[in-house]
């Protein structure tokens, strides 16, 4: 083998050449080359590895984003390592790199999906370890594609191809996950040992709300229970340990807060003097004057501004927050989680709306200038009424005649080719961009996009596969999609590793070795002579 990598691969081969001669000929049978081929396929060993070097990655982009709004970064959420695979596989199969392009591991996803009761609502209900399993079940996948496509360069190159470049610049597949931990499974202590189960699985970038652990809602419904910022503080604290602890010096923390859509708290903090933490989340509980001698057996009461007030508790025990007082809470609990040691924000918004997100982020950097959003431009909204509403606010502000549209009805299909649907359309376009110029959003993510692909794509084969397309709308819609658009996994002997496979075989048993890819494997249907040029050509490079 000539003209090999002469960083990493030329590193492997001269450590393994020195093992060979340390233990002589105990050792005859192992190929230095061989063993250098797979130390390379192979470049992150664990987890810390992996947390390590994308750590450094989403600081180098926060601080490019920083300088430059336009330089904001994306990811999608994924349930299983082979969705995270093929998603990577296809960016830099589009895209050419994977710069700025992430991965997200949704809470929402483990519970529906990766639980081993079954489906579960976001509600903190999943096993723990559900979270580190997949985080190293994704990375698993990655390191893997790496692995193949390296595999495929190297045998090339052994078939006298010029591929030496393609190898020395090799980009991996191993991007930043941010991963989420809900609301910590429990108090901060559980909160540290989860974290660094989820770190030492690669995660970089550890996401956390500010809800209670033990009655969690997802963000986008109801019955939200938010804690004091004394506990949130607390939790963030845990998580910056677990990374300190394990030498990820650069680990991300996002500090979620859910206070837009949550009117209740568990409980109410010590204010220790006027003004501090405690008094100020004090001062957002609803509450009613009283005379002490009204005062009832057993009830709660404040001194507030020289006067007596009774909290309104329910019935569960809770207390209810201030009509009105939700963005003031979101911007005092975004503030304190960045002057606590957060990295990141995240805020739960009841709509997609540009200018409703940097009305809240505006009043956050009077304090924090370099205060930064990640963004959920979550499947829970209604993107198309949404932004059909939005498009007819503005419509109607520029004196347009809007009584061809029934503003209760923006969602019918009549209105797809109306100028309020392009205009529409062209906000949700340009969503992404508006968001990371105007409202300091520095990551945007879809937190659930594969679960519904899922379910569409499965909706849409079994309507033809079990009615009178029967084969023939798998064929059509889904394989021969795949060849012409150069799909991996049409191919999915070799995707799932058998090629590579063959390979090591030969490595540790030479002539001896059972192959799969011999005459008689089929997948050899899909780069004969006989098939189309282009698709044969894409083919060719599939990983």
């Amino acid at each position: 083998m000539k003209n090999l990598s002469k960083s990493n691969y030329s590193s492997a081969l001269q450590t393994v050449k020195t093992l060979k001669e340390k233990y002589g000929n105990t050792w005859n049978a192992i190929n230095p080359e061989s063993a250098a081929r797979m130390l390379t396929q192979n470049r992150f060993k664990t987890g810390l590895d992996i947390a390590k070097y994308t750590a450094a990655i989403m600081r180098h982009d926060m601080a490019e984003y920083d300088a430059d709004s336009t330089k904001y970064t994306q990811s999608l959420g994924c349930w299983h390592g082979f969705v995270a695979q093929q998603k990577m596989i296809a960016v830099k199969k589009h895209h050419k790199t994977t710069n700025k392009k992430y991965l997200y591991l949704s809470g929402w996803m483990v519970a529906a999906l990766r639980s081993e009761f079954g489906p579960l609502p976001d509600q903190s209900m999943h096993e723990k370890n559900a979270v580190p399993n997949l985080i190293k079940e994704i990375y698993d996948f990655l390191r893997q594609a790496d692995a193949i496509e390296l595999n495929d360069l190297f045998k090339r190159l052994e078939n006298g191809e010029d591929v030496q470049k393609q190898i020395d610049n090799f980009e991996t597949h191993v991007v930043p996950i941010i991963a989420d931990i809900d609301a910590g499974f429990g108090n901060e202590e559980a909160t540290y040992l989860l974290s660094k189960k989820m770190i030492e699985a690669g995660a970089c970038a550890i996401q956390i709300e500010n809800q209670v652990s033990d009655a969690k809602q997802c963000g986008h419904q109801d019955g939200k229970v938010t804690v004091p910022h004394e506990d949130f503080i607390a939790k963030l604290n845990a998580i910056r340990y677990a990374f300190l602890e394990l030498g990820v010096d650069d680990g991300i923390i996002v500090a979620r807060t859910d206070s837009e859509g949550a009117g209740l708290t568990q409980k109410l903090p010590v204010s220790q003097e006027p003004g501090d933490l405690a008094s100020q989340y004090l001062a957002f509980i609803e509450a009613e004057a009283i005379n002490i001698t009204d005062a009832k057996e057993d009830d709660v009461l404040l001194k507030r501004d020289g006067k007596l007030v009774r909290p309104v508790r329910l019935a569960n025990g809770l207390y209810k927050f201030k009509e009105g007082s939700n963005i003031n809470r979101v911007v005092l609990d975004c503030i304190t989680s960045l002057q606590h040691g957060a990295d990141l924000l995240w805020i739960e918004t009841p709509t997609p709306n540009v200018k409703q997100i940097a009305h809240m982020v505006n009043q956050i950097k009077t304090v924090v200038p370099n205060a930064k959003l990640v963004y959920n431009n979550s499947p829970s909204f209604n993107w198309t009424l949404n932004f059909r509403h939005q498009a007819y606010d503005e419509m109607l502000a520029e004196g347009e005649n809007m009584t061809a549209y029934d503003r209760n009805n923006l969602m019918d299909a009549q209105y797809d080719n109306s100028e309020l649907c392009h205009r529409a359309d062209e906000k949700i376009k340009t969503f992404q961009i508006d968001g990371a110029k105007e409202a300091g959003i520095f990551h945007h993510l879809i937190t659930l996009p594969t679960y519904h692909t899922t379910a569409l794509h499965m909706n849409n084969l079994t309507q033809g596969y079990f009615g009178e397309e029967g084969m023939l709308a798998y064929v059509k819609n889904v394989q021969r999609e795949e060849i012409r658009k150069g799909v991996s996994c049409v191919k999915h002997q070799r995707m799932a590793g058998s090629d590579l496979g063959d390979d090591h075989k030969t490595f540790f048993a030479g002539e001896k070795a059972l192959k799969a890819g011999g005459e008689k494997n089929t997948s050899n249907q899909f780069s004969t002579p006989s098939n189309n040029n282009n698709v044969e050509k894409q083919l060719s490079v599939l990983v």
